[in-house]
């Protein structure tokens, strides 16, 4: 349970959040409060830093507008510098929507109960991550596990990323015999703390580390667009299917916004036209409804893996 507010409302809002945050009841307060139409009311928008976080800002900048267009309530985009830090912004109010992981929303709605999953990217439902090499190692796509990078450096994303952390040590170990790959690999594997996906790419092309894995979308874009990724990488291996990415929205929007405000968003979000700026942001093509059910199969990984607790 949060134990105050800190969606930043407006000075007008002060007296009835904090009665709110101290458990008190807001139907008690004096006419000051803000209402969802108040023009001082603020909607705060997140994410995590999956790619580059320089570009991170200026592309979520224009789906704030967006939704700041379809709400007509006013949306800015909140930076959060890694993983946990949109988590911990999430927990504590000062967000009131992100566009998560799969492993990150959960920790999220764990951390706030009544928090949802209101939406997702059509892709999501059956996301998948690569597994890549350097061209130097001599390893070739193929359809089987790569065992061979047992004795090759190998580099994860973020410890908290689902598509370069959780799911690649899913798949690992499920074709390991079950055996973590801090104890599998030769030398024990590496993470990226900063930059996301596209750092993990950089790693591996500049030969820092032979072996990686990150999520698709990220690599297919860097293919086309960065070409010391195409020349110097391979993909070498594609996991089965899993539910990733999706936006979950606090339960305190509704006591800002007014009830039915989630579905509002919900709306907007899905409603966002095919190759739009809003879209580019998460660089989807389409986003449809999601829940919190979607991502039980996260959840239980997670678990069994001993990177959460239930």
């Amino acid at each position: 349970m949060l134990k105050r507010h800190l969606f930043r409302v407006g000075l007008a809002a002060v007296t009835t959040l904090a009665l709110v945050g101290c458990g008190g009841d807001p139907s008690t307060a004096d006419n000051t409060e803000t209402t969802p139409d108040a023009p001082s009311a603020t909607f705060y928008l997140s994410a995590i830093p999956d790619e580059k976080i320089t570009d991170q800002k200026a592309k979520f900048d224009k789906l704030a507008d967006y939704l700041t267009s379809k709400l007509g309530t006013k949306t800015e985009f909140v930076f959060s510098k890694d993983y946990p830090d949109a988590v911990t912004k999430f927990k504590n109010g000062e967000v009131h929507l992100v566009w998560f992981g799969g492993l990150s929303g959960v920790q999220a709605r764990m951390a706030v109960p009544g928090s949802q999953a209101i939406a997702q990217g059509k892709a999501d439902p059956q996301y998948k991550s690569y597994f890549i090499a350097n061209k130097s190692t001599g390893l070739k796509p193929s359809e089987e596990f790569p065992a061979a990078i047992k004795d090759m450096t190998f580099t994860f994303g973020s410890p908290g990323s689902t598509s370069g952390r959780l799911m690649p040590t899913f798949f690992i170990m499920e074709n390991n015999g079950g055996v973590h790959p801090d104890e599998w690999f030769a030398q024990k594997p590496a993470f990226q703390m900063s930059g996301g996906h596209v750092a993990t790419a950089n790693a591996v092309a500049d030969g820092t580390y032979q072996t990686g894995a990150l999520n698709y979308k990220t690599y297919d874009s860097l293919v086309e667009s960065d070409p010391k990724i195409a020349e110097n990488t391979v993909k070498i291996w594609t996991t089965p299917f899993y539910a990733d990415y999706n936006f979950t929205i606090h339960p305190d929007a509704e006591k800002a916004f007014g009830a039915g405000f989630a579905q509002k968003v919900q709306t907007a979000l899905m409603e966002a036209p095919a190759g739009s700026d809003a879209l580019k942001a998460i660089n989807r093509e389409s986003i449809i409804s999601a829940k919190n059910e979607d991502f039980d199969g996260i959840k239980s990984t997670a678990v069994k893996m001993g990177l959460i607790e239930e």
